[in-house]
């Protein structure tokens, strides 16, 4: 499984000088997370200037938290790397929460705590609160830009409604209070229908997937995470590819969490291989090979090095479907054998059959 460890009050050096931070979290030994803890009567975001020194002379550090006890400020690296950003991409109240910021949470418990998952969806936060503000401006009070916006594609609802002609100032002008009040209309009519009962709505059945011997593991802790037809989908693609191996014969399950999608070998989930990342409009997934194998193996793909969030070494590679995975077949087998020969004089043979050569 999976550990923190816990290093209160490391010393880094930046600039000559010594920099003190209350606790350092590491993965592996290698410091993964920050953590500034103040009084409970101090602001925390007093003390952001203080800690974003510290984060910035560990490069390994790609989170960093400040906290009063009551408040916790969530950081990264999303503007500049190496650099902590100004804001903090999520903040917690203990006193005053909801679901939302709990699913947030998950992100950080040990057994899913991964750099990548944390950066992508620190920068999903980031922009959908932005984006949230952006359109909660524009309709509570449309700009000029907007109203002309609207009025241009009101030909493509229907001919009969377009405005021919240049769209001038004066049009703008005539057309700010009907935005408003369509604009209020919509989202009345939007949560009348959210309100509203489903009627008549087909159930579909549930999809009944043969698994064939590969145990799948529930996770008890993640009663929420809901495995998708893409995620089954990768998962029989690496089965199959798996199964050409010459040298060994190991039955393969998958661990769904709220993070990763990860591929292991049976018996112990942290015999993975593979951790994919499907649910990102960047769809990706990391190996425990270092970088150079990997651009042998994946030509014409991006390749990443990440083993800074595992604590070995470690690689990801930037995919744009699940089909990119047959593309992949030589990649995946190597990974696959080069952690099936580290469990080799381990494992019982009613999980590990090998084959003849």
């Amino acid at each position: 499984m999976k550990s923190y460890s816990k290093i209160r009050y490391e010393s880094y050096r930046r600039a000559g000088q010594f920099e003190k931070v209350d606790y350092a979290l590491a993965i592996n030994g290698t410091k993964v997370m920050l953590v500034e803890a103040k009084a409970r009567g101090q602001k925390a975001e007093a003390h952001d200037g203080q800690l974003s020194k510290y984060f910035n002379a560990l490069l390994t550090t790609k989170v960093a938290i400040v906290t009063n006890g009551i408040e916790y400020r969530f950081f990264t690296d999303l503007r500049d790397k190496n650099v902590m950003d100004k804001e903090p991409f999520f903040t917690f109240n203990i006193l005053e929460y909801d679901s939302k910021d709990i699913d947030n949470l998950k992100f950080f418990h040990r057994d899913n705590f991964e750099v990548t998952a944390i950066t992508n969806h620190a920068e999903e936060m980031v922009y959908v609160k932005g984006m949230t503000q952006l359109l909660g401006n524009l309709l509570r009070s449309p700009s000029e830009e907007f109203v002309r916006f609207l009025v241009t594609e009101l030909g493509t609802v229907a001919p009969s409604y377009e405005i021919k002609g240049r769209i001038t100032s004066k049009i703008v002008d005539k057309f700010k209070p009907i935005v408003k009040k369509s604009i209020q209309g919509s989202l009345v009519e939007l949560m009348t229908r959210s309100l509203s009962p489903v009627i008549d709505q087909p159930v579909e059945p549930p999809i009944e997937i043969d698994n064939g011997e590969v145990d799948i593991q529930p996770d008890p802790q993640e009663p929420k995470v809901v495995t998708t037809a893409e995620e089954i989908e990768a998962f029989e693609k690496i089965k199959a590819i798996t199964q050409t191996s010459t040298s060994y014969n190991y039955q393969l399950q998958y661990k769904d969490t709220v993070s990763y999608f990860g591929i292991n070998l049976v018996g112990k989930s942290t015999w993975w291989f593979l951790r994919l990342y499907l649910s990102s409009q960047k769809k990706s997934f990391i190996t425990r090979l270092s970088v150079d194998e990997v651009k042998s193996l994946a030509l014409n793909f991006e390749v990443q090095e990440v083993s800074a969030s595992l604590g070995d070494a470690a690689s990801k590679v930037i995919i744009s479907s699940v089909s990119d995975l047959d593309k992949l077949t030589s990649l995946i087998l190597r990974c696959y054998e080069v952690e099936a020969a580290k469990h080799q004089a381990f494992t019982p043979d009613v999980i590990r059959m090998e084959k003849s050569a």
